[in-house]
């Protein structure tokens, strides 16, 4: 059993860089046999992108074994995304080998056969560059902190930090011409004036911030001087910015992006992925540009299987992106992680939407994207506001006048974003339940990938000296070695190999030395349950033959291999 130390991570806050290094690295340390920590490349900015590899390194090198990826805070305010790698990283190192308990907890009963057979490749933060920016400044950015697509700044709103709260909130400005109202219900609440709402107080709403080059009249809105969007910089249906904004002057033009790539390319052992957002509380799966007709029935079938699994660990729907959560009816995201994960790798990767104050506020059924990014009922936001306001202490700051230096007259206050809508607060309940249902999932999503076994090695002698060797490998896994249809499709894969290891005083008489064989399916082709059908063949199992003249004391090695299955192997001596 693993002794147990004091945890690295206590999650009473989200962890600025260092914090973060400084756990990573005691975490690695405290666990050797589970955890390597190794930097894949630098940011932007310079800073190391860290990866932790968990697995039991006793049973094997983390690369013959089947692995899963789970990375978080791609965007740069999506912290709760970067705290739920933590936290599994955590909770896989301290669970590890609790066999005790594990007889009475299925979870810790998963984590020992996990980290025996299987390996977690866990980047926590995507961009630390742009994290750090927005837990330790009031800004808020969308991803990367490189300037794009121009670097200098430009007239109009540039957000500020005007009452000195150490919050960026909103400001907003009485106007005859202002499409927000103050509610009738509570003064605090604004919501969107009605078409018809001819007379009465109106007001404009803009983020808290001065006004540069103001000419008194015409208040411009520039767009944000970091303007790149790791998550659109991705090579599979990559567009320009003209397109897509926030896509980079070419793909994978990002140091970020390039080293993800670049791990990836190099560990063929990684069978699916999980990247965590924020928020809406939603699992999405591929195509953010084309329909489900675009799938395989098998491959769309297992997308499903896992988004029904999903809403069992985390009470969150899966939802197709390209017919469940687009932006605008008129247009599709490009370029995104997910995507190519997908179809240039052909891996089940998932997108994870964590955090949701909706729902919690009691709004069950809504259209995702709908509404957030147009208008609500006076009903729904005064749900969300009070849900929020007793819920959430300090999400909400009331307003109050001050004098702009530009703009004359106006008040400040509204929601600290980043901890009410887009994270919960850091340290309350409401983020350990997000972290800890939300690993859960992940660790059922690692536990479906297929696993190489070999149940038989029997030797039968034939001759003087003479014997048959019979190797039977199995896929004891619930996805084919493949993993998908769309894998198969892209012939991306090696085939599955059998290997006699020649070893001192054995010859093979009969048979190549390395034999080749078709994939084997697993468990996910034989979901079905036909009354008609007379069982599924043997299609998770394939069996190999030699005739070798082996000595008595000497022994027959064997290895089997599959890219995303693992390596095993056996030995028998000869009697």
């Amino acid at each position: 059993m693993t002794e147990k130390s004091p945890p690295a991570l206590d999650f009473s806050q989200y962890l600025t860089y260092e914090k973060m290094t400084d756990a990573l690295k005691q975490l690695a340390e405290t666990y050797p046999n589970l955890a390597r920590l190794d930097s894949i490349g630098k940011s932007h900015e310079g800073r190391d992108l860290w990866l932790m590899t968990i697995t039991n390194f006793q049973t094997g090198k983390d690369t013959d074994k089947p692995a899963y990826w789970i990375d978080g805070n791609i965007h740069a305010a999506e912290i709760t995304g970067s705290a739920t790698a933590l936290y599994t990283i955590q909770y896989l190192l301290e669970n590890y080998g609790r066999n005790d308990e594990a007889t009475s907890d299925p979870n810790l009963a998963m984590v020992n056969t996990l980290l025996d057979t299987r390996t977690f490749y866990i980047m926590p933060r995507h961009t630390p560059d742009g994290a750090e920016r927005v837990l330790t400044t009031p800004h808020r950015l969308r991803s990367s902190t490189r300037p794009y697509p121009l670097d200098e700044d430009r007239d109009g709103l540039t957000p500020q930090d005007l009452d000195n709260d150490g919050v960026i909130r909103q400001m907003r400005i009485k106007d005859s011409g202002g499409d927000w109202k103050i509610s009738q219900i509570d003064p605090r609440v604004l919501i969107k004036r009605q078409p018809e709402d001819l007379t009465g107080t109106f007001y404009r709403v803009y983020t808290e911030g001065t006004v540069r080059n103001y000419d008194g009249f015409i208040l411009k809105i520039p767009p944000i001087k970091e303007g790149l969007d790791l998550n659109r910089n991705y090579p599979y249906d990559w567009t320009p910015d003209n397109e897509q904004p926030g896509a980079g002057p070419y793909p994978l033009s990002e140091p970020e992006t390039r080293a993800i790539v670049a791990f990836w390319a190099e560990h063929r052992n990684i069978t699916g992925s999980q990247s965590y957002h924020t928020f809406s509380g939603v699992i999405l799966r591929p195509y953010s540009g084309k329909p489900d007709d675009a799938f395989s029935l098998h491959d769309l079938e297992f997308y499903k299987l896992m988004g029904r699994r999903g809403l069992e660990y985390t009470g969150y729907p899966d939802a197709s992106i390209y017919h469940n959560f687009r932006y605008s009816p008129k247009s599709v995201l490009h370029g995104a992680f997910l995507d190519w994960a997908y179809e240039q790798q052909g891996v089940f990767s998932i997108s994870t939407e964590l955090w949701d104050v909706i729902k919690l506020a009691g709004i069950e059924s809504r259209d995702f994207i709908e509404f957030l990014m147009k208008k609500r009922s006076e009903e729904d936001e005064l749900k969300v506001f009070h849900w929020m306001i007793e819920n959430l202490p300090g999400s909400f700051k009331d307003w109050e006048e001050i004098e702009h230096p530009q703009l004359g007259k106006v008040e400040v206050g509204g929601w600290n974003y980043v901890y009410s809508w887009q994270n919960p607060p850091p340290g309350s309940q409401f983020l350990k339940d997000v972290m800890h249902s939300n690993m859960l999932f992940s660790l059922a999503c690692c536990s479906m990938s297929p696993l190489l076994t070999m149940p038989v090695l029997n030797l039968e002698k034939v001759g003087e000296n003479i014997y048959k060797v019979i190797v039977v490998v199995e896929n004891t896994g619930f996805l084919p070695t493949y993993v998908s249809q769309k894998a198969l499709e892209r012939k991306m894969l090696k085939p599955l190999t059998v290997s006699l290891l020649t070893m001192e005083g054995v010859e093979i008489i009969s048979g190549e030395k390395k034999v080749e064989l078709p994939h084997l399916e697993g468990r996910s082709n034989k979901q079905s349950m036909n009354l008609f059908s007379s069982g599924y063949p043997s299609d998770d199992r394939a069996k190999v033959e030699w005739i070798v003249q082996a000595h008595p004391g000497s022994r027959i090695v064997v290895e089997a291999s599959v890219e995303r299955g693992g390596v095993v192997r056996r030995e028998e001596p000869v009697k």
